[in-house]
């Protein structure tokens, strides 16, 4: 299957909805996207808002992986806003349909990511966290990047639940 990706495309209604629609899955699916399942729509909608907020205020891109069945794979990468911190930027939400899964598509999502981001003047770096006790640190391990955080207990998913929060680096040279 073709995956075409598409940096800062035109937010419309429908690239819109697909959004909600593909985070409302991916966390449903377990997905670590800022979420614990079961949610609907309207439970991710105010996170997308604040997020597509923050891309029209110039802080954020968007990173979009279309198949032919539409919206599959999605990652927001985030300007470091910090003056002594701008030679790298986060990796958010990075996020793969679940019926998608096991096609490639998460590595070619991590992949177009990084390209997005040499093309950026002066980034050197891409960081992102991950919730611990789900592999995903070998996931991202295999991508190219390296932990170089890690915080014990530092995501609550539920009461009695905590992960650790680790901090993942792909240096871009």
């Amino acid at each position: 299957m073709t995956l075409t990706f598409t940096l800062d495309p035109q937010i419309d209604p429908e690239l819109h909805e697909a959004l909600l629609d593909l985070w409302t899955d991916a966390s449903n699916a377990g997905g670590a996207v800022g979420f614990v399942p079961p949610v609907v729509r309207d439970d991710v909608r105010p996170q997308l808002i604040k997020q597509l907020g923050i891309i029209a205020d110039g802080q954020m891109r968007l990173l979009v992986g279309r198949d032919e069945d539409g919206l599959a794979a999605v990652a927001f990468l985030g300007l470091n806003r910090h003056a002594l911190m701008g030679h790298w930027i986060w990796l958010y939400t990075v996020m793969v349909h679940p019926d998608r899964q096991g096609r490639g598509y998460g590595r070619r999502l991590m992949a177009a990511s990084a390209d997005c981001a040499r093309a950026m003047e002066g980034v050197e770096a891409i960081r992102l966290s991950c919730r611990g006790g789900m592999g995903l640190e070998h996931f991202y391990a295999a991508c190219g990047y390296k932990e170089v955080g890690r915080v014990p207990g530092g995501i609550r998913v539920a009461p009695g639940d905590d992960r650790d929060d680790i901090t993942m680096l792909l240096p871009l040279h």
